[in-house]
């Protein structure tokens, strides 16, 4: 089996992406499964997004929150982004890694370069995770199959 490529961090703001990505947590909306998930995104003018997931009775309306993130940011004009950080747990306690769901990275395919852009899981500013896009989403469906360009 080949060794793992070590992903380059230059330039991204971890710790305060896991710190912003924390903070998020205390605005989750999760009165039905009470699973709080908060994230913390980097666009690639340096800025830091935050969101939060917000539930619905209806569940399907329900939002995560590295899409509140990125659709806060893209409301807003930004369309680049570098890096992801996700934490979650049960009524906020964070005791285990939160990976995006697949909507999720889905959403991160449209806008992120997937070999290039950081996704970050975190149990605290010391204990985390680090992937490519492409390595949690290997085979995704993106721009680039439609004839259009991917994000650089």
């Amino acid at each position: 089996m080949a060794a793992k490529k070590k992903i380059d961090l230059t330039g991204v703001p971890v710790d305060e992406l896991i710190d912003k990505a924390f903070k998020m947590l205390g605005y989750s909306y999760t009165p039905y499964s009470h699973w709080k998930v908060g994230a913390g995104l980097l666009s690639a003018d340096g800025k830091i997004w935050g969101g939060c997931n917000i539930e619905n009775a209806a569940y399907t309306p329900t939002n995560c929150a590295e899409r509140t993130a990125f659709f806060k940011a893209v409301s807003e004009g930004e369309n680049r982004f570098t890096a992801i950080a996700v934490v979650g747990g049960n009524e906020g306690n964070v005791n285990s890694f939160c990976a995006p769901c697949g909507v999720c990275r889905q959403v991160m395919a449209e806008f992120c370069n997937p070999k290039t852009f950081i996704v970050i899981t975190a149990k605290s500013r010391s204990e985390y995770r680090v992937q490519t896009l492409a390595e949690i989403l290997p085979d995704g469906f993106g721009p680039g199959d439609l004839g259009m360009p991917v994000a650089e």
